[in-house]
């Protein structure tokens, strides 16, 4: 169905969205790749919201070197979008240039766009052909497809341990157990997020920032906090600098002195009580998609950890595992119970897997489960 100039394009494309990586978001990162007899004619990726898309820069780029755009194939990888946003619709810029023919990579998941884009470049006689490099595609964009099919962030969570689980000593003394360069490999996780979570246990155990630092980042992502009882100190370093989000459970008279306090701050406070004096992770995760959260980065302690795998909030696992050992006594991973029989396990499957350093990074997913009565899937969890 496709040649091998049509992947080789369409690799140089997606290679061009991911100059992207952390700049676009919320909206998608993208590249377009415009060719006319042969030649590469004119590149480009999307540019930080509210500005040009993939595809207008790629129109810029050829006119700015004086190419004949009429006939000319763009790859691009995603379905040009076919609304007004914040910036016109990149269908009708294809369409006016006159080009001959569209290959996207995967038609775009927002329920505003998702095949009308392709279907006004086909009413406009232009050859459109789809699905060329989609899971790659897909991999770029996971957390924005999350959101616009799920309307919820996809929630990558890490964690970097020794190789027998562990975390931290049992005197809480974790800093480093891996290495560097992995580190710095977590900054990165971080830098791509659109907003990354602890929990009110590691505030107070590291005063952690929640910032990325070890690699070049013109952004920085939002910080989340879970706090039932707004326990964190007012001088807390993740107080610092941009403002943050705290979920808390119920706002109550007891709470609303230190709630204002944290406003001034420059906290937001947003209660999402689960009837159990805790936060309601579930609804947090709408409530982020609401806010327009495509990746949650989860850097927190084995309590929060276990609350979020228990109710079905993870998608996936991103683990440094360093080659040392720190004894069964030593912090877990997750505050999980054990299941009754083995086959009742939480089952994973190995994504990716790969030497950082002296260390090892496994990304890892759930096995889905699907649940009775709806379209969603989720991990099994015991309780």
């Amino acid at each position: 169905m496709f040649s091998q100039t049509d992947f080789v394009h369409m690799e140089r494309a997606l290679a061009l969205a991911k100059r992207g990586m952390y700049t676009t978001d919320p909206n998608p990162r993208v590249g377009c790749v415009l060719v006319r007899n042969g030649e590469v004619i004119g590149e480009g990726f999307t540019q930080p919201a509210g500005q040009d898309h993939a595809e207008i820069r790629a129109l810029k780029d050829a006119r700015s070197r004086g190419h004949d755009l009429r006939g000319a194939t763009a790859y691009v990888t995603l379905e040009p979008c076919s609304h007004f946003g914040r910036t016109p619709p990149c269908s009708n810029a294809l369409i006016e240039a006159q080009v001959g023919r569209v290959i996207a990579a995967m038609e775009d998941p927002n329920p505003q766009v998702s095949g009308r884009g392709l279907a006004m470049l086909r009413e406009a006689g232009i050859e459109v052909r789809c699905g060329l490099l989609a899971n790659e595609a897909r991999e770029l964009n996971i957390g924005f497809v999350s959101r616009m099919t799920r309307g919820r962030p996809w929630v990558r969570m890490k964690v970097a341990a020794s190789l027998d689980g562990r975390t931290g000593l049992p005197s809480g003394e974790s800093q480093w157990i891996t290495s560097a360069a992995a580190r710095a490999d977590g900054h990165a996780w971080r830098a791509r997020a659109s907003a990354i979570l602890t929990g009110i246990g590691t505030v107070r155990e590291d005063d952690p920032r929640m910032t990325v630092r070890a690699v070049d980042t013109p952004r920085q992502p939002h910080r989340v906090l879970i706090d039932s009882q707004l326990d964190v100190p007012l001088d807390a370093q993740i107080l610092a600098g941009a403002p943050t989000l705290i979920f808390c459970g119920e706002l109550d008279a007891r709470l609303e002195e230190r709630a204002s306090a944290l406003r001034a701050r420059g906290a937001e406070i947003v209660p999402l009580p689960n009837g159990f004096g805790k936060v309601d992770l579930p609804r947090m995760l709408s409530v982020l998609g609401e806010r327009n959260v495509n990746e949650l980065h989860v850097e927190a302690g084995y309590k929060l950890n276990g609350s979020l795998l228990r109710e079905g909030c993870v998608d996936e696992l991103l683990v440094y595992l360093a080659p040392s050992l720190l004894g069964m006594d030593s912090m877990s991973m997750f505050n999980l119970a054990s299941p009754e029989l083995l086959e009742d396990r939480v089952k994973l499957n190995f994504h990716t897997v790969e030497r950082i350093g002296d260390d090892l990074r496994i990304l890892a997913r759930f096995a889905p489960t699907t649940v009775p009565g709806t379209d969603a899937v989720s991990p099994t969890v015991s309780t």
